[in-house]
């Protein structure tokens, strides 16, 4: 399952990254293959075939974000979610050897370079979603239920208090 939400700085995050490959890179690598192919033989020009690689996989990535773009649907933070986990919310939990988390549920493109990051599709994720403070999450692992204590939700920023 794969939903298609995400956060207003995650979409800005993904039309960043396409702006950067449509405008900086893609261009800069189409001038190294008009320059690799004006040398003569492309079928031993490394430079050509590395490029000429590199440009496929920047349209690829182009065309798939243009397209998650479209299809994004934006979830805004709204006051009536204080107070329980919903979608955007940064969440401090524990569990019972007194590990701590700080994690913030987040969309499927989100998560990639984040650590403290989760998607909604996660059990983790799927387990806390409406929990409140002091109530407990039981999340369904490969080697058995681990029950987890929601310490903390916040809204607004990466700074749980």
């Amino acid at each position: 399952m794969k939903t298609n939400l995400i956060t207003p700085e995650g979409l800005q995050q993904l039309k960043e990254e396409l702006d950067f490959l449509w405008r900086t890179e893609r261009p800069e690598v189409t001038k190294k293959v008009s320059w690799a192919a004006s040398l003569g033989d492309r079928s031993e020009n490394a430079d050509y075939q590395y490029n000429k690689k590199r440009l496929r996989e920047i349209d690829r990535r182009v065309r798939f974000l243009r397209k998650r773009i479209e299809d994004v649907r934006v979830v805004e933070y709204s006051p009536q979610q204080d107070g329980k986990i919903f979608f955007g919310a940064w969440v401090e939990i524990e569990n019972d050897e007194g590990e701590t988390l700080r994690l913030r549920i987040v969309g499927v493109d989100e998560i990639y370079e984040r650590k403290d990051y989760i998607s909604i599709d996660s059990p983790m994720a799927r387990a806390l979603l409406k929990k409140q403070v002091d109530e407990e999450a039981v999340v369904k692992t490969p080697t058995g239920d681990v029950t987890w204590y929601v310490n903390k939700i916040d809204y607004q920023s990466a700074n749980v208090s």
